[in-house]
Order: C-alpha cells, then structure tokens, then sequence
C-alpha cells in the first residue's frame, strides 16, 4: 500500500470549544488569555534503523532477496506518511557464540568481531570502509544498503538475534566510538529505533556465557526450542527494549519488525520435522525453507504488535510486500515531538484516515499521552488508543486550541 503524503505536521491555532470552565481560569493558572502568533512547530521525525541479518550457512539466498526489495523499502521510508523524514541504517549479525557437542566434545566458539558490532559498510569492491552506518541523505544509499546486507554464510548456525541487539544497544558498546570498534553514536537522541530481524531459524539467545544450550548434530531436533526454557525469556528481552532512554533520560519510541521461520498462510509457529532423503529435518510448519521453529520470534513481534502486522515469513518467493510494510510502519510514528505548547489540556489532534472520517484526540479525552521537557529535549505527545496513526492516515493536524 502506497503511502499519501501531505504537509509536516502543524500545531495550528483552533478555536475554543469547552461549553464550561477553560484552564484560564484555574486558580494559580499562566495559561495565556488568547491564542499566541506564532504556531508551535513539529520536529522532522528522527528514526534510526538497525537490521539484525542471519549470517549461517543456509541464508545467501534470503540476504539476495532482502537485497533486490530494498530500492522500494527506502522509497516508502522516505516518503513518510506526511512527514519529514530523517533516518539511518546500521546492520549487525545474528553471530554471538556458538557451541556444539561435536564427536563428544563441547566446541565453544565467540565471534568478537560480530557480537552486537555494527559491521562496516563495504565499498564497490566489497571491501570494509570505516563507516559503520548509512545516512538518509546519502546519495549512495540504495547501493551501499544493498551490499551491507549481505553478510555471508560463515557465521554461526546458533542464532541469537535478541541477545545480539541487546549487546548492540547497550553498554559498553554504545559507549565506545565507531571509530574505537563500538556502536557509540548509531543512536540519535530524539530518535525512534526501529529493530528489523531477518532469519530462518529459532532465536538461541541468553547472556550467560557459555550459552547454557549445546546443539547436537541430530537435525531432527532444535536444541534451542526443547530446552527454551534454558534461555533469557522472551519477556526479559523485551522489557530491556521497550525500557531503552536516550542520554537525556527521554522514552524511547521502540518499533520491532521480523522476517522469520513462521507459516506463510497465517504466521503460527508450530514445529514439524521433514522427513527427506536426506534425513529429518526441523522446520517450521507451511515454511519449507526455514530450518526451526518461530515460537521466540512470535512472542516477540506480539509484545509489540497484537496484530502481528510486524511479522512475516522468511519463506516467501519475494520480500517486497514485507519490506513495504515495515516500511509503512516505521514511517508512521506513534509519537511526536512538540514545541511551543503552553499547555497539553490545550492540545487537540486531528487524524484523517483514509475512508475521508476526520479522528479527534486529546489528553483530556485519554488518547493521547503526554511526557513533558526535559533538559534539552522537547515535549512529545504520545498516540494511544484509538487514535494509535495507521500507515494510510492522509493527514495529521495537531492543534492548539485557544483559551478565552
């Protein structure tokens, strides 16, 4: 679905509409009297998106396929819904660790060089530069994205996106320069973080070390879903997520999105074992491709999206349609920064979706929140409710609404 664009948000002066007492005349009120000249303006939205790329041995074909739909995925982000949009794109790798009961041995590999690490961007000649993430302003970044994908197949086949995206955003890496080996200044204050997960196998993540899980060679079993409950929870994962604050100490708006081992028909995670001449395999149901189930993958993209409009197959023939809409939604904030409000009670929003209905929302009514300002950082208003945007919402007025 394509999105309609119109004109950055405005903060527009609207006339009073209460039948009873305005804030004015609250006692101990500085609220002004009338409607002030100048309107309160929205920042360009900031979105900074990181990729999470599966790097085993059986994914070069999903990495090419990512790759070719991405001229489409940025089109739609930079199209944005109505507004001006500002965003970067850093990629790490699914590789954490690795250990296996090998010929009756515990094998333990790390893999320092990954483990959250943003992974340098290559040049034409598919050698590393120093650049660790891509702008939206950059002329090349269709080209550059497209080779950043493609990670390979040399990493590890115990895949631990969860735990890799922690250790991304997180300390000490988010601490360190890029220039030092670490991921300091990939995150914006004031920016959303959109996290994109793309595999075609079960989440293994744990922070201990040695990861508590030993995968075996018997491919009719997938170690790290029989012994799940070994690894940090899926909840454990998400509240670290969803708790995430910029160095101002402002929320974080956090977006989740997965491309992975769930059914092409209706996303369930459900695991079958493939008999073949080859021997028996684990799979997801209805996801011939995939090589284990989807249960973690599931619980996660539900945390942040009842509907699932956050998941989709790493089955699929082409990820066109997936990355569009990923697209669409991160395009689609869910907050807004606001500056120049005297007030919250005075706020009013208007959403016309696309059937032409006009939606009105405020914090009086409940469905909007409010976080004020902070030392350098702006007020931000928070949609809720039935007034969470949708991808094909055709304008957002937020207004002011005068007192007096």
């Amino acid at each position: 679905m394509k999105l309609k664009t119109s004109a950055p948000l405005l903060l527009l002066p609207a006339l009073w509409v209460a039948s009873c007492t305005s804030p004015v005349d609250e006692a101990g009120s500085t609220l002004p009297g009338q409607c002030q000249s100048d309107a309160p303006v929205v920042a360009p939205q900031k979105t900074d998106i990181l990729f999470v790329i599966d790097n085993s041995g059986s994914m070069a074909e999903e990495q090419a396929g990512i790759a070719t739909e991405l001229p489409g995925f940025i089109k739609t982000l930079r199209e944005g819904g109505g507004v001006t949009q500002d965003f970067r794109v850093g990629v790490i790798t699914t590789s954490v660790y690795q250990r296996i009961r090998f010929q009756g041995r515990d094998v333990i590999k790390d893999y320092p060089g990954e483990a959250g690490h943003l992974q340098p961007v290559p040049d034409a000649d598919g050698k590393p530069t120093v650049a660790r993430y891509l702008e939206s302003s950059d002329e090349n970044l269709l080209e550059q994205f497209q080779r950043l994908v493609k990670q390979g197949t040399l990493g590890s086949g115990q895949e631990a996106p969860f735990e890799a995206a922690r250790l991304a955003l997180s300390e000490p890496l988010t601490g360190i320069s890029t220039v030092d080996g670490g991921n300091g200044g990939f995150l914006r204050d004031d920016a959303r973080l959109l996290v994109v997960v793309v595999t075609d196998e079960e989440d293994c993540s744990s922070d201990e070390r040695p990861v508590p899980i030993i995968l075996s060679q018997d491919t009719s079993v997938d170690q790290c879903s029989a012994d799940a409950a070994l690894l940090k929870s899926v909840d454990s994962y998400f509240e670290f997520f969803r708790g995430l604050r910029d160095s101002k100490g402002a929320r974080r708006e956090v977006l989740w999105a997965t491309v992975g081992p769930v059914a092409l028909s209706d996303k369930r995670a459900e695991l079958i074992q493939d008999r073949t001449p080859q021997g028996t395999f684990v799979r997801n149901a209805d996801c011939p491709t995939s090589y284990g189930p989807g249960y973690r993958h599931r619980a996660m993209a539900e945390k942040f999206d009842s509907h699932f409009e956050n998941l989709d197959s790493i089955c699929r023939e082409s990820y066109r349609d997936t990355l569009l809409h990923i697209a669409e939604l991160a395009a689609v904030s869910q907050s807004v920064d606001v500056v120049n409000l005297p007030d919250p009670r005075l706020a009013q929003v208007e959403l016309t979706r696309a059937s032409g209905e006009v939606e009105r929302c405020s914090v009086a009514a409940g469905d909007l929140s409010y976080e004020p300002s902070g030392e350098g950082r702006s007020a931000r208003i928070y949609f809720g409710g039935d007034c969470l945007r949708r991808a094909d919402d055709t304008k957002v007025e937020v207004k002011v609404i005068c007192a007096g």
